[in-house]
């Protein structure tokens, strides 16, 4: 009884936030009775806020133009996803390869299925090791092209990540799904160190499929009526599509992006994209950074993480807050704490480890 109360009290409290998370970029439907309101989705709540935020994103986007190539835009606006082979100089990248590779430093990870993520943030203190990476990451050019795709100034996380495949001998792999990341314009980026073979499970991408279309607006409201049939991720707002409703929706099938070492790949994860699947063990490394912000802010700027003391705390203290969550049952662990490890380290089978999110 005084359980059930209390549970009550909890759920009534929670109404202004659920409610104020509409203009967010919240995008749980499983945990916002909001957001998963068939009532409010039959009016199309879900597919305005899809439709808003892409506005707004191509309104920001006309502002950030000049900070990158002509060619660069018109590829991405064309695709969703820019594909730059031999992206540094070449004595330049092995510096900063030898770098990364050399580097010990605290990270986290997590398996899904036979895939293990370790991912190690670029913290100050990180960066600070890592004079060839903290140049590029400051670079103009650079923050011109991930701004442009992420649609804001706001300063992306950056990470050094380690894909490590075929761990305990599994195959399986939840990230070979395609999907959308979320429902408004959002950046991803890696610098390859490594050759990715189309054995290697590279990154697959459907080119295009970054617009909201029509029909790609009929199915997010489609999917926002039916995510309580569907799958945890999709519940959770990171919506899944098979190949046969790619080609239904009109973009095509979805391509794969085998690269070289000293490829920069950067994309739109509104667009569906997925980790292909990988045919023998490997292990892959990236620089990697992603870009999310409230989509529904109008101006490109005006953001604290698009100052480098701001930008290079964000990864170490979410980590810190979702950790204090999880001790007061709040919450779960933002993936596990492998210590200081070395990017290229062998993995360890974590299976059954803590969730994270695509």
């Amino acid at each position: 009884m005084l359980a059930s109360l209390l549970r009550s009290i909890r759920r009534t409290a929670m109404v202004p936030w659920h409610l104020m998370a509409i203009a967010t970029s919240s995008r749980s439907f499983a945990h916002n009775p909001f957001l998963g309101s068939d009532r409010l989705n039959r009016w199309g709540l879900h597919a305005r806020r899809v439709a808003m935020a892409q506005r707004l994103a191509a309104s920001r986007r006309a502002r950030l133009a000049r900070d990158l190539s002509p060619e660069d835009a018109a590829a991405f606006d064309r695709d969703g996803i820019v594909v730059k082979p031999d992206f540094l100089p070449p004595d330049r990248f092995a510096r900063l390869k030898a770098e990364i590779e050399a580097l010990r430093a605290p990270a986290r990870e997590v398996q899904q299925g036979g895939a293990l993520s370790r991912l190690i943030p670029l913290s100050p203190a990180v960066l600070a090791q890592l004079p060839e990476t903290r140049a590029l990451v400051n670079e103009p050019g650079w923050r011109g092209l991930l701004n442009y795709v992420a649609s804001t100034r706001h300063g992306p996380v950056l990470f050094i990540q380690t894909i490590i495949s075929h761990v305990g001998g599994r195959v399986d792999d939840p990230q070979t799904e395609l999907h959308s990341d979320t429902f408004y314009p959002s950046m991803k980026c890696w610098l390859y160190l490594h050759d990715v073979a189309e054995e290697d499970g590279p990154f697959v991408y459907a080119p295009g499929s970054h617009r909201a279309t029509p029909r790609r607006l009929w199915w997010e409201r489609a999917r926002s009526l039916s995510w309580r049939g569907g799958d945890e991720h999709s519940g959770r707002g990171s919506l899944r599509v098979s190949a046969e409703m790619l080609r239904r929706l009109g973009y095509g099938a979805a391509r794969a992006y085998p690269v070289r070492a000293n490829t920069l790949v950067i994309a739109d994860t509104y667009g569906f994209h997925a980790r292909g699947p990988s045919a023998r063990p490997s292990v892959r490394i990236a620089l990697w950074a992603q870009g999310r912000r409230n989509p529904f802010l109008p101006w490109a700027g005006l953001s604290p993480t698009s100052l480098d003391y701001v930008r290079d705390r964000q990864a170490v203290a979410f980590w810190a807050i979702r950790d204090t969550l999880a001790r007061l049952g709040l919450g779960r662990p933002y993936m596990h704490d492998a210590g200081a490890v070395r990017p290229g380290d062998p993995a360890m089978d974590r299976s059954g480890d803590a969730r994270v999110d695509a």
